[in-house]
């Protein structure tokens, strides 16, 4: 079990609704993207083709910090607004997209961005998912 989940299956209160499974996965999603995008943009940084991947680089870091902050407002339940986490969600998964995308026009050449790739898809789909949960 991980950290994330313990958390949410200690939590004093009730979830008011939400999908714990969605929100679980959607939380694990956001801070495995963040990682992958901070990680993609200093590979980027080393490679030769620098110049190439500045587009590449700074997607990768502006996804990276809204996965962060996506997976702490996620987190944070007491006081809860859907209008706020649905708008931080619909940010994250626009975010995820473009940078997805990005990685995806290098993929071939540089593997770090093929896994980023992937990681964005899948932080977007869990975060689609969790939109559609809310209602």
């Amino acid at each position: 079990m991980t950290v994330a989940a313990q958390m949410l299956d200690t939590y004093p209160k009730d979830l008011g609704g939400v999908d714990k499974q969605k929100l679980l996965e959607c939380i694990e999603a956001c801070f495995e993207c963040a990682q992958a995008c901070t990680a993609c943009a200093d590979a980027c940084l080393s490679e030769d083709m620098v110049v190439e991947l500045t587009k590449c680089i700074r997607t990768n870091l502006d996804c990276a910090d809204v996965c962060a902050t996506t997976g702490r407002v996620l987190s944070r339940h007491t006081g809860y607004d859907a209008n706020l986490t649905r708008a931080v969600l619909e940010a994250c998964a626009a975010a995820c997209k473009a940078c997805g995308d990005n990685c995806s026009e290098h993929a071939e050449m540089h593997e770090h961005c093929r896994v980023c790739a992937e990681a964005c898809r899948r932080c977007e789909a869990a975060c689609r998912d969790l939109i559609s949960s809310l209602g």
